[in-house]
């Protein structure tokens, strides 16, 4: 059980680093993470349909690229 402990505290704390990068990323001035090439709006009356196909591939991208580094650095 401990161990199981030790894991959620450090899967807290990167989940707060996390938040705290997106938190600053929306501050840089150029940077629409919402509004990508490839990020799809529909709206049709009431309903609008958003689909950041764009977004969701940049992010993809760059976490497994550092996904990847972390785990040659710590083999």
């Amino acid at each position: 059980m401990v161990q199981i402990g030790r894991w959620l505290i450090i899967a807290g704390i990167g989940l707060v680093v996390i938040g705290a990068v997106v938190l600053l990323l929306t501050r840089v001035p150029g940077l629409n993470l919402g509004s990508l090439p490839g990020d799809f709006s529909w709206k049709r009356g009431n309903v609008r349909i958003y689909a950041p196909i764009g977004t969701m591939l940049l992010v993809s991208i760059v976490l497994t690229i550092i996904v990847n580094l972390l785990l040659r650095l710590f083999k």
